[in-house]
């Protein structure tokens, strides 16, 4: 039932957001020059690998500059980027890998094989569900934790010396209880926080432009 309610979701959500979609990769474009679309490698239920979807948010070549996280103040992020970023435009593409069944819709986050090689094996039982595009986790670090990486610090060491277990014991403790009313839940606090985020990001860009 869930991977068909994910097909569907997938699907209609495409149809319903193509003109944005195509919106966004002409202004992609036309900000920076490479491809639109950047593919990482991420990994998914039981350790298998996949490609995960996004729009670019940086610069062309950025994974052969620097890391897998990025701070805020990251020079490789274009000024578009920020906008893509902050209003999670760029993460749009992910409902082609629910559609292929790489994701679902609310799971713990796909992190990068480096990364997942430091996890402990109790952190190790989120690989035991599919992925997903939002959940508890992943609302922690983009609404609590994303702000605080230090500059002059290697962005990576810190997020997994001072935030990626917090992040995934959120992960772990949710799976636990988890039923369809807890992720209607996590939806439910990402359309708000999208919402949030994508004001507060425009009113930051009418205010550089003037």
């Amino acid at each position: 039932m869930r991977r068909l309610i994910d097909a569907v979701v997938a699907i209609g959500l495409l149809l319903i957001l193509s003109p944005l979609l195509i919106i966004t990769i002409v202004a992609i474009l036309i900000d920076s020059p490479g491809n639109p679309f950047y593919g990482g490698v991420r990994i998914g239920k039981y350790g298998s690998r996949f490609r995960m979807w996004k729009f670019r948010t940086m610069v062309a070549g950025a994974d052969r500059m620097g890391g897998s996280i990025t701070a805020p103040q990251d020079n490789r992020i274009t000024r578009l980027g920020r906008l893509l970023r902050a209003t999670k435009i760029d993460e749009l593409p992910q409902l082609i890998n629910l559609l292929l069944g790489d994701l679902t819709i609310v799971g713990p986050r796909p992190e990068t094989p480096n990364l997942v090689d430091k996890y402990t094996p109790e952190q190790r039982e989120t690989l035991s569900v599919k992925p997903g595009i939002t959940g508890p986790g992943q609302l922690f670090y983009t609404t609590d934790q994303a702000q605080t990486i230090p500059q002059g610090v290697d962005p990576e060491q810190y997020y997994v010396e001072y935030l990626l277990g917090d992040k995934l014991r959120i992960d772990l403790d949710y799976l636990k209880t988890r039923t369809v009313w807890s992720d209607c839940r996590v939806l439910l606090q990402t359309v708000a926080y999208i919402g949030k985020a994508a004001s507060g990001a425009l009113r930051n860009e009418r205010a550089e432009s003037v």
